[in-house]
């Protein structure tokens, strides 16, 4: 006579169910409600809150260079406007207004890429004042090619600076903050290869 051994049915969860649990508890964790800012004090504004209205500022700048850009080359308009519009909804998805900075563009005239050209000092100064404060009015180059670099360097710039404000605000906003983020990326990926 054969020996059988008796059927065993486990007693506790499996391990497909646990798995299971936990991932549906991780997804249910990133998709809980906003959190409330606890670190105000006497009526000042939260990090949250000054991380927000510091990025609906930035995008309403960024906005404003679009604007700036397609005034001056009207020929590029139809290939920025849904980039601009994009970059309005990012605004107002920050609490942002949808109008954006009304600063009236400048034409800047482009110096000439050659190796032997150095910029005077003075040149250096201005160039890296103005990468540094992109809220400045608006100057547009005078090329539509180096219109497009200039706009997709303020993209990757602002794109990099959300990316690096992640660690510092919570949940919702971060999330808020690192799709507004890649979305810049993918704005700066295509006007960069348009300016090809």
């Amino acid at each position: 006579m054969p020996f059988t051994l008796p059927s065993r049915t486990p007693t506790g969860p499996r391990r497909r169910s646990l798995l299971a649990s936990a991932a549906g508890t991780l997804v249910l964790a990133g998709c809980s409600t906003p959190e409330q800012s606890t670190d105000t004090t006497a009526g000042s504004p939260s990090a949250a809150d000054r991380a927000r209205a510091r990025a609906a500022r930035d995008s309403e700048t960024l906005a404003g260079r679009y604007t700036a850009v397609i005034a001056v080359h009207p020929a590029l308009a139809e290939r920025l406007r849904p980039l601009h519009a994009e970059v309005v909804r990012h605004a107002q998805a920050f609490g942002g207004t949808a109008s954006g900075p009304s600063a009236s563009p400048s034409v800047t005239a482009s110096p000439p890429a050659s190796p032997s050209a150095s910029p005077s000092p003075s040149d250096s100064a201005s160039a890296s004042a103005a990468s540094a404060h992109p809220s400045a009015s608006p100057s547009v180059p005078v090329r539509e090619k180096d219109a497009l670099i200039d706009l997709a360097s303020a993209e990757r710039t602002l794109a990099d600076e959300r990316t690096k404000a992640l660690l510092e605000v919570p949940g919702e906003l971060a999330r808020l903050l690192a799709s507004v983020a890649a979305a810049g990326a993918a704005h700066a990926f295509l006007l960069t290869e348009g300016a090809k």
